[in-house]
């Protein structure tokens, strides 16, 4: 069984942009890559009530080089337009993966309707490492529709995981991944109890998003708090004393340097060097209006 190995609470929240109130609640500068690896970060954005509105709301065009972005939209409307000319809306239960690899630009902002008609917003941002090899791969953009991911129900219809990544139970989730990662989303009822496998020395978070779960019939886990699971072990429980909403992601450790600054995670400070004068030159391309 993964044992509990770190309960993280949350920090103070901070703006990204004008439209995303964001906590990290994961950070390889914080835990240490090494810790969290292939995982970086993750943002959780709200969730926030915004007013109806004109102006744009959101981040505006900025690069990325070396990692893989992945953000999970579960109210609200966001669009994004990147350098590879990818770009489209996405709403509540639709993912996009975005690959900046050897570099790109992009923004996201607030759709227009929803600027407009105002509401809550709630999404996660998801930063997964590349590894060495795979750093200078083209950047490319994957768009992941709700009704394309596939939803297992467990405990007798008392929980729904949703299969982003990864397997789960012989059900594949729709992404493309560079290594072993497994992203699965589960909504749990109250009383709700649940086995779930996990790959025997994978690097293991769990995040709630929403209510109170208990790991392993001994450590809890409340709202916005992230749990770090030891590698070894395979197996682990859940309850649920509450209606819950919770993130579980699993991966194979990428035993490599870790070197980041701002928008770029590569493997040496000559890359991080590399990456910002590829930037100023303009080998990231830029965006098409």
């Amino acid at each position: 069984m993964k044992q509990v190995k770190t309960i993280y609470s949350p920090p103070q929240g901070h703006w990204v942009g004008n439209g995303f109130p964001v906590r990290s609640l994961l950070s390889y500068n914080r835990m240490g890559a090494e810790n969290i690896s292939p995982f970086l970060l993750l943002d959780y954005a709200g969730p926030a009530t915004f007013s109806r509105g004109h102006e744009r709301r959101g981040v505006g065009p900025h690069p990325h080089r070396g990692f893989e972005t992945v953000t999970m939209v579960y109210a609200g409307e966001l669009e994004h337009r990147d350098s590879s000319g990818a770009g489209g809306f996405i709403g509540a239960g639709d993912v996009q993966w975005m690959t900046a690899g050897a570099g790109i630009v992009h923004e996201e902002f607030h759709s227009s309707a929803f600027t407009e008609q105002g509401g809550t917003l709630e999404m996660v941002q998801l930063w997964v490492n590349l590894p060495a090899q795979h750093k200078s791969t083209p950047a490319a953009y994957q768009t992941l529709l709700h009704d394309e991911i596939p939803v297992v129900s467990l405990a007798g219809q008392s929980a729904q995981l949703r299969v982003i990544a990864g397997d789960f139970q012989g059900h594949r989730g729709p992404a493309k991944t560079f290594t072993p990662i497994n992203v699965w989303d589960l909504f749990i009822q109250p009383g709700t109890h649940i086995e779930l496998d996990v790959p025997e020395g994978h690097t293991a978070l769990i995040v709630a998003l929403k209510g109170t779960i208990q790991i392993n019939g001994a450590d809890v886990l409340r709202d916005a708090e992230l749990a770090s699971l030891e590698r070894s072990g395979s197996g682990l429980t859940l309850e649920a004393n509450n209606e819950a909403h919770v993130l579980l992601r699993s991966g194979e450790p990428i035993d490599e340097p870790v070197v980041g600054q701002g928008p770029f995670v590569m493997t040496s400070h000559r890359e991080i060097q590399q990456a910002i004068s590829d930037f100023q030159g303009g080998k990231f391309g830029e965006l098409r209006h």
